[in-house]
């Protein structure tokens, strides 16, 4: 059985107290007994201030790959598997990118595929996904706007992922933003792509997601643990906080594939490139 634990919780340009913010998330999700943290995209720097027209000047920090940062994170990590999302440098390209840790070192990484037309500015795309080997299982990462495109999530669970860990900065609607979070519509599209991506691929799904403000963006919060049918078993709603879930991941799966096997039954052949 795997506690799996997915954040909601603010990060902004001040490095070190993220760092310190990451320290107390990975203590309480230790204290809960949790082998898997996800934090969101961005809690390393903080996310863009402003999707419409970003600043250049006011863009979150770049860290390199093997910046001493990600090393303290691995080093808090220890025994656990803790996700955490970065701006990451690589010469003159940054990326939106998110790493896989445990107290060994680096499990994984990803850069973003899909980025939203202000994410441009800041940042080029990533060009695959892939998922790869952990302490607690096959996992697969997804930063926000990815979970979006149906392909993301499939990609992952072809590669064998039983595990997608989707880390988010995801905010409210920018252009038709409602009075109640729990009414925006960027709100309903969260946690429909969390379920759909859970359910039609048939896996385990953690969604982390910062919440408060940064500048003009308000984020949804809404942090949450997906079973392989698509049902919400744990969830922090709009709050700061940990969803905490207790999974036998392969026992999960193998229930939710033992009549229907989606990722069997595809017919590549009749789907358009």
């Amino acid at each position: 059985m795997l506690r799996i634990a997915a954040a909601s919780a603010h990060f902004g340009r001040d490095l070190e107290f993220d760092l310190q913010r990451v320290a107390k998330l990975i203590a309480d999700a230790r204290q809960e007994g949790a082998g898997l943290l996800v934090l969101p995209d961005a809690a390393l720097g903080g996310y863009l201030a402003d999707l419409r027209d970003p600043d250049p000047a006011a863009l979150p920090p770049a860290l390199g790959p093997d910046d001493p940062l990600i090393k303290r994170v691995a080093e808090l990590a220890a025994e656990m598997v803790v996700c955490v999302g970065y701006r990451e440098a690589d010469g003159e390209a940054r990326y939106n990118a998110a790493v896989c840790v445990t107290g060994d070192g680096v499990l994984g990484r990803h850069r973003k595929v899909h980025l939203p037309a202000g994410e441009i500015a800041a940042y080029a795309p990533g060009d695959r996904f892939d998922a790869f080997d952990t302490p607690v299982g096959r996992l697969g990462m997804l930063i926000d706007y990815d979970k979006t495109f149906p392909e993301s999530a499939r990609s992952l669970a072809l590669d064998g992922a039983q595990i997608v860990a989707c880390l988010s900065a995801w905010p409210t609607s920018i252009t038709n933003r409602a009075p109640r979070m729990a009414q925006d519509r960027q709100s309903r599209l969260f946690d429909l792509y969390d379920c759909a991506r859970a359910a039609e691929n048939q896996v385990v799904l953690a969604s982390s997601n910062q919440t408060g403000t940064m500048g003009g963006m308000r984020f949804l919060g809404q942090a949450k643990v997906v079973g392989p049918g698509g049902d919400i078993l744990a969830r922090t709603w709009s709050k700061a906080g940990l969803a905490v879930a207790s999974v036998d991941v392969a026992a999960e799966i193998a229930q939710a594939r033992r009549v229907l096997r989606h990722i069997g039954e595809r017919r590549p052949e009749a789907y358009r490139a």
